[in-house]
């Protein structure tokens, strides 16, 4: 499986930005697609995931009810739709594929390269 991850940027607090992710590949193997960031000194961390039919989702406490996961009609491309960003959300925003709907990194067995997000005060 191959991710493309795009639509990172600049932002001013407050303002949204709203992230693809292409999937190619046997995507049968790992339909459920999920996003993660790494902010400068920390820890990859989860965000949210979204199963192969965008039935069911999960996000971190610390973006629910700011982000929004969902799928495209191909259901190959998945989208991250940030609003009301802060400077804390700040980082390299990654999409990754895994067999099962989980916050676990470590199930995820497929990795995109990293989009930059960047929330000015």
């Amino acid at each position: 499986v191959q991710l493309q991850a795009s639509g990172g940027g600049l932002v001013q607090a407050g303002g949204s930005l709203r992230l693809s992710c292409a999937a190619s590949g046997r995507t049968s193997d790992s339909p459920v697609m999920g996003w993660f960031r790494r902010a400068p000194g920390k820890e990859r961390e989860f965000v949210a995931a979204i199963n192969w039919l965008g039935s069911s989702t999960y996000y971190a406490d610390s973006v629910k009810g700011r982000f929004t996961t969902s799928r495209g009609n191909s259901k190959n491309t998945v989208y991250l739709q940030m609003n009301t960003l802060k400077p804390e959300d700040t980082a390299v925003y990654y999409c990754a594929a895994s067999p099962i709907l989980t916050r676990q990194r470590t199930t995820y067995n497929y990795w995109g390269q990293g989009t930059q997000v960047t929330v000015s005060s």
